[in-house]
């Protein structure tokens, strides 16, 4: 039996190829070969799924979050080179892990962004999963020569606090991107501000507290404004457009340069060249830290399933809100949750979430054999409750 082994990571577990090794691992155990292709989503962890896809791993030193410089990967293959917010300016980059909703800042990205233009590609990819910062891609402009000056001509250091004190841009000394296709690979599709923006639906999971989420959606209001008047007349069109929220504003400064938006979990499956390797396979094991009510509407794992059917679909999960007579809207065949198998919080828990991958590899191996596929419906008798 040919079995793909195609997971997103375990956010704050595993990452999507440490997922893939483990189940492989399990059903190495119980006699099934499976080949791995861990995938992402345009979130955190997409350049370590590119380079365990073939990519090639590169480096450069950018500013993380609150401007402390720190090495930041990148992934390359030919005329493509994928950048991602996480590991540059993103919360895994701030001091202790403690959010600062207000000075967090997307420089970083911006100066990777810089770096890939060095190799003089024809795509870069930015995965902007996992932000730390709602400047509205404020330091984003800033590595590309925007210069924000205050009332008094200080020019001001990107964050969030900053943007209300914008009194004018200068853009003289702005780059000026060469031939190159921008793309934001993503699923959010908030418009910059307002109810649905970047600071009321995502400050809070930064760290900002009510008061901060006005201040900051007030900030971004006028970082359009002010950059409307200096130039850019299309800012309130393009801040209300779907994505423009994304990762704080990153996306509307994107937008801002030219990028482009495209589904995140699409693209990742086209640029690791999924189909080709379905095509070859029995069963597809995918998955990721959480299934939801919301996993058949866009989320990875439905994504996969709906590109791998006919092939059946076998989805692992830490937890599943997912009922069993839901999985078949969702595209799967069967589901294994850690929680099936511990009573534990694996959430937080690297060495116990490995443990239960094997376990369920393993469990899934042996029922692939017993049952061969034919009934169309894998797992759930495999599973034991413990």
């Amino acid at each position: 039996m040919r079995v793909l082994v195609a997971p997103d990571k375990f956010k704050g577990s595993l990452s999507a190829a440490e997922v893939a090794r483990r189940l492989a691992l399990g059903l190495a155990d119980a006699g099934v070969e499976g080949r791995r292709l861990p995938l992402a989503d345009g979130g955190d962890g997409s350049v370590d799924a590119a380079v365990a896809a073939g990519f090639s791993g590169r480096s450069c030193t950018v500013a993380g979050a609150l401007g402390t410089p720190r090495r930041a990967a990148l992934a390359v293959r030919g005329d493509t080179v994928v950048v991602e917010v996480a590991n540059t300016c993103g919360l895994a980059t701030l001091p202790g892990g403690r959010p600062q909703a207000l000075d967090a800042s997307s420089l970083g990205l911006g100066q990777v962004i810089r770096q890939a233009l060095r190799w003089d590609p024809g795509q870069v990819v930015l995965a902007l999963g996992g932000s730390a910062s709602t400047d509205g891609g404020m330091g984003l402009l800033t590595a590309f020569g925007f210069r924000f000056l205050d009332a008094a001509g200080r020019v001001l250091p990107p964050s969030g606090r900053a943007l209300l004190d914008i009194a004018a841009i200068d853009t003289a000394a702005a780059v000026r991107l060469p031939p190159v296709d921008l793309l934001v690979a993503g699923d959010v599709t908030n418009p910059l501000t307002g109810f649905e923006g970047a600071a009321a639906v995502y400050g809070p999971q930064k760290g900002a507290d009510p008061a901060a989420v006005c201040l900051l959606d007030r900030g971004l209001r006028h970082l359009v404004d002010m950059l409307c008047r200096n130039g850019f007349p299309e800012t309130h069109r393009l801040a209300a457009l779907p994505g423009a929220g994304s990762a704080g504003g990153i996306g509307f400064a994107a937008l801002l340069l030219g990028a482009r938006m495209h589904s995140g979990a699409e693209f990742f499956l086209d640029l690791l060249d999924f189909d080709r390797h379905c095509a070859e396979t029995d069963l597809v094991v995918t998955g990721e830290g959480s299934l939801d009510a919301q996993t058949e509407h866009g989320k990875l794992p439905a994504v996969v399933a709906r590109r791998a059917a006919p092939v059946p679909v076998v989805a692992v999960a830490g937890r599943s809100e997912v009922a069993g007579n839901r999985w078949g809207r969702g595209g799967f065949a069967g589901v294994y949750a850690l929680t099936d198998y511990t009573d534990r919080d694996t959430a937080g828990d690297p060495a116990l979430t490995a443990e239960l991958l094997v376990r369920i590899g393993g469990d899934i191996g042996r029922a692939l054999l017993l049952e061969r596929v034919s009934s169309g419906q894998l797992g759930r008798s495999a599973v034991t409750r413990r």
